[in-house]
């Protein structure tokens, strides 16, 4: 299972063939346990929950801000 924070980007490859993938921002992580998932802002504009599944998100974690710690 990925393991996003708040700020993190996540790709989710396309299930149809010559399709992109979609890109987003996590807004919000929700649940626990096993049953995590998302509040995602997509490229588009629009949210969603995303509720992944094993190896469908791949995640682009945010980086540190400078002079944090």
């Amino acid at each position: 299972m990925a393991d996003c924070n708040v700020g993190d980007r996540v790709l989710v490859e396309s299930e149809r063939v010559g399709q992109p993938a979609r890109e987003g921002e996590v807004l919000e992580v929700l649940g626990a346990g096993a049953v995590i998932h998302y509040r995602v802002r997509w490229e588009g504009g629009h949210e969603t929950t995303l509720f992944p599944s094993a190896g469908s998100l791949k995640v682009i974690h945010r980086a540190a801000k400078a002079g944090s710690g």
